[in-house]
């Protein structure tokens, strides 16, 4: 059963912190994205994405959606207490042309399995 308050849009301060704890995995994509571009508009170039610590599954998602993202300059873990539980992101200035980032080579992705399975291959199956 639905609890009354799930249907119910959640404020989000413009602050330049977006923590997701209080957000569904489902919604983690669209909402990174509209908070870097809202963040963007209002000159707000230097964002703290709090992801949690956990094992890494909502920290990977937050990674992969920045590095597609052509407002992105440049992001990280951060350097303070909270170490791997949040990440710092550089953004481009509004009225600067990011330069396109590169499609990712699925081909290199693809063609060789990871070390540990070439790893596990060369123990078990004597490759």
């Amino acid at each position: 059963m639905k609890q009354p308050h799930e249907d119910r849009a959640v404020p989000i301060p413009l602050d330049g912190i977006l923590d997701l704890h209080q957000f569904r995995p489902a919604e983690v994509n669209d909402l990174v994205r509209e908070y870097l571009r809202a963040c963007r508009a209002a000159g707000i170039l230097r964002v703290r994405i709090i992801h949690g610590k956990g094992k890494g599954v909502l920290r990977r998602r937050v990674h992969a959606i920045l590095s597609r993202e052509t407002a992105v300059r440049a992001f990280g873990l951060a350097q303070d207490r909270s170490s791997w539980g949040a990440t710092w992101v550089d953004l481009y200035p509004a009225d600067a042309i990011p330069p396109a980032k590169a499609a990712p080579n699925v081909e290199d992705a693809v063609s060789k399995p990871p070390f540990w399975y070439r790893m596990l291959q060369s123990i078990f199956l004597k490759k």
